[in-house]
């Protein structure tokens, strides 16, 4: 019996790094720096295989500075 295809919609939990960064917005090699420098989360393994969890992505994504304040952020976070 032939397996049906997944009529939902989502996106996947685990990226390549091609994938997550491009997720994030930059070109894997800026990605790979952000991992070096620790703004982004570094892979899981599975098996041979490097990839990267989104929520992670998600969660250090949000933890990147902005550019210029933003008086809301600033009071919710405590920093006003």
């Amino acid at each position: 019996m032939a397996r049906q295809p997944d009529q939902i919609a989502y996106p996947p939990r685990g990226m390549s790094r091609e994938d997550a960064a491009r997720y994030v917005g930059v070109g894997a090699t800026k990605f790979d720096q952000m991992v070096a420098d620790r703004l982004m989360p570094r892979p899981k393994k599975v098996g041979g295989r490097v990839i990267w969890d989104r929520l992670a992505i998600d969660a250090a994504f949000s933890d990147l500075p902005e550019e210029g304040s933003n008086r809301i952020d600033d009071i919710l976070s405590g920093r006003a």
